[in-house]
């Protein structure tokens, strides 16, 4: 049996997809805070860490796969959820790719900006994740299929799913004009193992005046440090 450890920060970014897809896919894991996990506070130890980045996928205790894409990508594998197609696997790629592109703008602004920065940098970044959400709602729409393959839920679906359900944070009105993305959401969200986890997490409250992370009902700062 493959023994898994996820290791992030307090933050709802880079960590969720891959979290998301474990779960779905059955396989037990364990989520540890960069400090718990290397016995020391970030900024001492990223310099001796793969490409100086978290999350970090630690298996059997030996190997690191660091990296977003490569984190999901092996889960994936491990989960049996290849796809065969080159041509689909490539449309597939594509979708998660681009969706790789909306953590810059979303995620810091979400842990991180506060007050009238925040409004600034949500006004400033919502005709860029406008124009994202269509293509994802126009994919959707066009493939006649519930996820972005097929009828299967894969690294692409939970990636987008994450940034869906983060961009309500931004702005709750965002996704009414995309009724496919919608739609989406509320499949990801009932498939049983998900929404399990979606009701079990930290979760993330006080967007735009202090970020809070709730772990074990006591409300931490978002971020890189222990508190």
């Amino acid at each position: 049996m493959t023994f898994i450890k996820l290791i992030y920060f307090k933050m709802k970014a880079l960590a969720e997809a891959p979290q998301l897809l474990l779960h779905c896919a059955g396989i037990e894991y364990q989520y540890l805070m960069s400090w718990d996990h290397y016995d020391d506070e970030w900024p001492n130890i990223a310099h001796q860490r793969p490409y100086k980045k978290l999350p970090v996928l630690v298996v059997d205790k030996t190997h690191e796969i660091a990296q977003g894409i490569a984190i999901l990508s092996y889960i994936e594998k491990l989960a049996g959820l290849n796809i065969s197609d080159p041509i689909i696997a490539a449309k597939s790629d594509a979708v998660l790719q681009s969706d790789q592109e909306l953590h810059a703008p979303l995620a810091p602004t979400i842990h991180f900006v506060v007050g009238d920065d925040f409004s600034s940098k949500r006004d400033a970044m919502t005709p860029f994740l406008s124009s994202r959400f269509d293509d994802f709602n126009r994919a959707l729409s066009s493939n006649g299929r519930m996820f972005f393959v097929d009828d299967v839920p894969r690294a692409r679906d939970f990636a987008v799913f994450h940034h869906l359900d983060l961009s309500k944070k931004l702005d709750e009105t965002l996704l009414h004009k995309f009724p496919r993305l919608e739609e989406f959401i509320d499949e990801i969200s009932s498939i049983g193992s998900i929404r399990s986890y979606l009701d079990t997490r930290p979760e993330l409250i006080d967007v735009s005046i202090m970020p809070k992370l709730v772990i074990d009902s006591v409300p931490h700062p978002t971020g890189l440090q222990k508190t």
